[in-house]
């Protein structure tokens, strides 16, 4: 039996929009525990599938299916089948979905209304954005990529649904651990400590903070210092330094954690996000991709104005 290709994965800022960031990666072994988004997320699958936990449920995307999660909320994302599966995904923010949902006539925060969608018009125009930020257009690829946001807002879109308001003791009581965990980002409390802080038991704020926030203290706190790594990382920080300055114990610690939340290694997203637009050079390490080759027009993104 052939050995399974390698993984690979490439992670970049579109070149047109800087509220969207791009992934295309292949995996096999990668397993992403559970994390969330500060963007939504709207992957297009190109082979294989991926299984992920999402919303209470077990999801499974096959070739052609697009996986949608909304900013927020904790996913997790591992292979679904032995060859793994390869997909590209778009990352917009919240604020570049707001306001394109704004033009579609959804007000307020939108909201995926399922998670797998089989819908191939609209995985075509993901893709076609997705293959248009890679080449570094920057008009078509932005004018592609709105086209497709508001494409998928106007088929799958709806107003998010609120919540349950936590009780105002609970809220005040996750505010305020939230608020120090954030001050101390490399110094964290204990749990009984936090606790304390917020007077609460350690098992009501537990249950109170995994209610908010859908992650408990320690993983919400991972997540923070992942968030704060990517953003040292886009000032071209060195990954030593930021390991440092987020709480990581060292450049080993930081790259497991960044690597099971993001996709890539601390390295490689620096690299993907620093790169000039236009940049073809082959990436180098053992995440290594290739550039992006154009073998036939059907990889063309659709002209502007084409039917759906």
């Amino acid at each position: 039996m052939a050995a399974a290709s390698p993984e690979k994965a490439r992670y970049w800022r579109h070149p047109g929009l800087p509220q969207v960031d791009l992934l295309r990666a292949r995996y096999v072994r990668h397993s992403f525990g559970w994390h969330t988004h500060d963007s939504y997320v709207a992957a297009v699958i190109e082979s294989g599938v991926e299984e992920y936990g999402y919303r209470g449920g077990t999801h499974r995307a096959g070739p052609g299916t697009l996986a949608l999660v909304d900013h927020g909320e904790p996913h997790t994302g591992h292979a679904g089948v032995p060859e793994g599966w390869s997909y590209r995904v778009l990352y917009p923010s919240r604020e570049l979905m707001v306001e394109v949902a704004a033009e579609v006539g959804i007000t307020g925060t939108p909201s995926y209304a399922e998670s797998v969608v089989d819908d191939p018009g609209a995985a075509a125009r993901v893709r076609a954005a997705h293959l248009a930020a890679e080449r570094g257009d920057s008009l078509i690829a932005s004018t592609l990529t709105r086209a497709a946001l508001g494409l998928l807002l106007r088929r799958h879109g709806r107003d998010r649904p609120r919540a349950a308001a936590p009780r105002p003791a609970s809220a005040r009581a996750v505010a305020l651990a939230a608020e120090t965990l954030r001050a101390r980002l490399t110094d964290p409390p204990r749990l009984e400590e936090l606790a304390a802080a917020a007077e609460v038991s350690p098992f009501a704020l537990l249950r109170a903070f995994r209610d908010v926030h859908g992650l408990p203290p320690h993983s919400w706190l991972t997540q923070r210092r992942v968030e704060r790594a990517r953003a040292l990382l886009a000032q071209g920080v060195a990954p030593g330094e930021v390991a440092a300055r987020v709480g990581f114990a060292d450049q080993a610690h930081l790259t497991r954690h960044f690597k099971r939340k993001v996709g890539v290694p601390p390295g490689a997203f620096q690299r993907g996000v620093l790169q000039e637009r236009g940049d073809r050079e082959a990436w180098q390490g053992p995440y290594r991709c290739e550039p992006p080759q154009y073998r036939s027009r059907r990889d063309d993104p659709p002209r502007l104005g084409s039917p759906v």
